[in-house]
């Protein structure tokens, strides 16, 4: 009998066993798909903003005549940021891709911001109605990009962290969880949104 109670004693424990490992490697799985839909949010608030900066410098583009260069510069940081974004949309968890991302944003903001600083020398454009109805929809929508990228930090941290405790650590390392990047901007001045009031 004693036997038969050692057996059953090292099956249940076999048995708590994979279940604590597959608790862990569910636990790991959730929080990785909870930044990647974090990141998903990230993707439509980007391609909202991609889709009004053409607007908005073909607005621009009839009174900045002698500015071709910044309204060129805009539409190039655009494209780039545009072709960033869907490379880190396509695996979020890849830590070059969201390097490339905020390198490209960060450039995208920094050509808006010289844009709206030109565009304040052109009083007609500052009054423009549809000028100031994309610059108050770019602002609303730089604003829901910060929210969706501090989602996304959040979410990127909690899964980072939950892959490197104890013991969940060696679940993580069995099955190849790799860590995941934070979506910054790493250039202070660049971590505001462009101003663009006129």
């Amino acid at each position: 009998m004693t036997a038969l109670a050692i057996l059953i004693a090292l099956v249940v424990l076999a048995a708590l066993a994979g279940l604590f490992f597959i608790g862990q490697y569910n636990g790991l799985v959730m929080l990785r798909n909870r930044f990647k839909n974090a990141f998903a949010q990230i993707d439509v608030q980007l391609k909202r903003r991609y889709d009004l900066i053409p607007n908005l410098v073909e607005t621009a583009k009839g009174y900045l005549k002698h500015e071709r260069e910044t309204l060129e510069a805009v539409t190039a940081a655009r494209n780039i940021a545009q072709s960033a974004g869907a490379k880190a949309a396509a695996n979020p968890g890849d830590p070059e891709a969201m390097r490339s991302l905020g390198t490209a944003e960060a450039g995208l903001t920094g050509a808006l911001g010289r844009l709206m600083v030109v565009a304040e020398a052109y009083p007609d454009l500052k009054a423009n109605q549809n000028m100031m109805a994309l610059q108050e929809e770019l602002t609303s929508t730089e604003n829901k990009v910060a929210f969706a990228r501090q989602a996304y930090n959040d979410s990127v941290m909690a899964y980072n962290t939950k892959r490197e405790v104890f013991p969940t650590n060696l679940v993580a390392g069995m099955f190849n969880f790799t860590a995941a990047e934070l979506f910054e901007i790493t250039n202070a001045p660049e971590r505001e949104a462009p101003k663009v009031s006129f």
